[in-house]
């Protein structure tokens, strides 16, 4: 059971808006508010795995550029070790992120196409670490690209040259070199063959047990969050409306929406994947621009009422390791 000795982050009623103006409006009109996030509560520990997951639009990217202020808070604030990043200036903020660091969704898009393997791989060594000789460098370049399973061999050559697994093991080596306490994961085996990503997760389950780190896992698929994560929070329309222990939410998910992702999870039994009932939506997703009042979900919920358009949820505790934001939950079949 974790505990506050063991907290590494907290986040308190995050909320991420957008400033959009129609491509024929005045300059001195104001924009809509798109609402990315919209006052997200939770806690990251050290040494777990906080998978996150939802629909695309859902604002999973964005709270994960948030939680490393690579995108501007609205509302809210990040507590790291204590420290509130939001009163940071860049200076500060940017001698922190060697203890925060990101794996992104597209492999090849993410490396320097005119740097070489090597390069990129020491560029935050050489940031963070000017002390270090030209030979510590590279003696820890190599270290790591052994590490993450990248031939010594190919320190020299480019990120073209490479497939996209190899890719990923680049971003991998490049986000730890610095041996950071958080990683941030946006979708990293998005991109990837389906084997390739088995590779990729089983490498940053086992990079996680020999550095100590601690990982937010951002994903689609929820075959590969159930298999990396300890927690997962379910986010829908910049909301979060479920989180839970991993046991808990994929043994005895809650909130209707989750139960829909769920049912939608194939089953490698083949008897069972045709005798299971698939929990379908209605509609489609609203836009963060606009979303409905109260509970945003309620639109597409096969047990809204009209309460539910008059007070928005917030996460409630069922029991000390899972948590839903429905406000009919006691009634729910």
């Amino acid at each position: 059971m974790n505990t506050a000795n063991n907290i590494l982050m907290e986040v308190n009623n995050l909320k991420v808006h957008f400033n959009i103006k129609s491509d024929n409006a005045w300059p001195w009109e104001k924009g809509q508010a798109l609402k990315a996030v919209d006052g997200v509560n939770l806690t990251i520990y050290e040494g777990e795995t906080l998978g996150v997951v939802g629909e695309s639009g859902c604002g999973k990217s964005t709270l994960a550029r948030a939680l490393l202020r690579l995108v501007p808070i609205t509302e809210g604030n990040v507590v790291w070790l204590g420290q509130d990043l939001t009163d940071l200036d860049k200076k500060q903020m940017r001698s922190k992120r060697q203890e925060l660091q990101m794996i992104f969704q597209d492999p090849l898009a993410s490396l320097d196409p005119r740097m070489t393997v090597g390069d990129i791989i020491a560029e935050p060594l050489k940031t963070f670490r000017p002390e270090l000789s030209k030979e510590e460098v590279k003696a820890q370049v190599r270290a790591m690209m052994d590490r993450v399973g990248l031939l010594p061999n190919v320190i020299n050559r480019y990120p073209h040259e490479f497939s996209g697994g190899q890719c990923q093991r680049i971003g991998i080596a490049r986000a730890l070199i610095l041996k950071p306490k958080l990683v941030v994961c946006d979708e990293p085996v998005s991109a990837l063959d389906v084997s390739i990503q088995a590779q990729v997760v089983n490498l940053l389950k086992e990079l996680q047990a020999e550095m100590g780190l601690s990982l937010v896992f951002i994903a689609h698929d929820l075959s590969v969050v159930k298999h990396i994560s300890d927690r997962v929070l379910v986010m829908y329309l910049g909301n979060a409306v479920e989180l839970a222990s991993k046991r808990s939410l994929y043994e005895n998910p809650q909130h209707p929406y989750t139960k829909a992702l769920l049912s939608a999870v194939p089953v490698p039994d083949p008897r069972a994947e045709r005798g299971k009932k698939i929990q379908l939506l209605t509609g489609d997703l609203p836009s963060p621009i606009s979303p409905p009042s109260g509970c945003v979900f309620r639109t597409r919920c096969p047990h809204a009422n009209e309460g539910c358009a008059q007070q928005k949820p917030i996460l409630q505790a069922i029991s000390s390791e899972h948590q839903v934001g429905c406000s009919r939950l006691a009634e729910l079949p």
